[in-house]
């Protein structure tokens, strides 16, 4: 029995930090090493557009990819934009979809907000289509997801149904994986998601031990001397917490236990080595890519072939389906 199809990207938008690993990253390895799928993680460039974009990111993210430990014999590594099939799909999709449905997106919603004064583009209110049409060509069963993204999933479901309805099955309802890993916060301001538009409240993979400790020890506390988890009430160090329990395996009770009289200096310093110590390798192996140019584009384009002729059976499925092949 063929094991079920697994896909997901991460836009090229800069330096991944440790929030992206642990949300994002660290899962996308744990689930290639399962065995359990065939794994598709694609470099999602034409998403990135919607913001102003660098083009050297590109790669820069494909380092990040092999260096977390995602293998090229194991996984479709590729870029999105170089499967030609995924904007023809979402064309075709945006024509199946009704724009009241799209105007629902929080996400939408919530830019359109932030960008009052210089207008949402129109790629952010057709990103859930391009996010569809990424899953629906390989024919994936299952999408690993947070929380913000639950929703685009849904209407993709949607979608799949309404197609299928009217011109027979042709796509997968797609399943959320979700990830289980806690949200990780600013260092300056634990209040707000971990951002890498404010660089000193990240904690970079590629940062050296000497930076990962200076923004540590630099790290907002809360009031008081004593280590407790408390999101609520100690916001600041539970967000500490939080991340040396990821990286180390403890539970955060152990770990608050441990460390409650011991004072936030010192803590902070023994988070900083685990830290350092944990993307060690990581930091070597991006270091060697980086520097392997011609090699990182390789695997990108040979990764892209393999995803643009799984793509190519499928829209071609689906132009048939529409009529538009006048050869079938």
């Amino acid at each position: 029995m063929q094991r079920p199809v697994l896909v997901s990207g991460i836009q090229p938008s800069g330096r991944l930090h440790i929030g992206n690993y642990l949300g994002a990253l660290k899962n996308f390895v744990d689930l290639q090493n399962s065995g359990n799928y065939r794994c598709y993680f694609f470099v999602a460039d034409l998403h990135s557009l919607t913001e102003p974009f660098r083009p050297e990111n590109i790669l820069e993210l494909t380092a990040d990819y092999l260096a977390a430990g995602l293998d090229p014999k194991k996984s479709v590594i590729f870029q999105q934009s170089q499967v030609p099939a995924v904007s023809e799909l979402t064309w075709i999709l945006s024509t199946l979809t009704p724009f009241g449905e799209l105007k629902r997106m929080t996400q939408f919603k919530e830019k359109s907000q932030q960008e009052r004064q210089r207008g949402v583009n129109a790629g952010l209110f057709l990103y859930p289509l391009l996010m569809a049409s990424d899953i629906f060509l390989y024919s994936a069963a299952f999408v690993p997801v947070g929380d913000d993204q639950l929703q685009h999933l849904e209407l993709a479901r949607t979608i799949a149904r309404r197609f299928n309805k009217r011109y027979g099955r042709t796509f997968i309802e797609p399943k959320a994986l979700m990830t289980n890993a806690p949200r990780v916060m600013s260092l300056d301001n634990p209040t707000k998601k971990m951002s890498k538009s404010i660089p000193k409240g990240c904690l970079f993979l590629d940062d050296p031990p000497s930076e990962i400790e200076r923004k540590l020890r630099r790290a907002v506390t809360d009031s008081g001397t004593e280590i407790i988890y408390n999101p609520e009430k100690k916001p600041a160090i539970s967000n500490l917490i939080t991340i040396y329990a990821e990286l180390s395996g403890a539970p955060v009770e152990k770990i608050a236990a441990q460390w409650r009289h011991k004072g936030y200096a010192a803590f902070k310093k023994a988070l900083a080595s685990l830290v350092a110590a944990h993307f060690t390798k990581f930091r070597a192996r991006k270091r060697k890519l980086l520097a392997e140019r011609a090699q990182l584009l390789a695997t990108l384009r040979d990764g892209s072939r393999r995803a643009a002729r799984t793509a190519r059976k499928k829209i071609a499925e689906v132009q048939a389906l529409l009529g538009l092949r006048q050869d079938r």
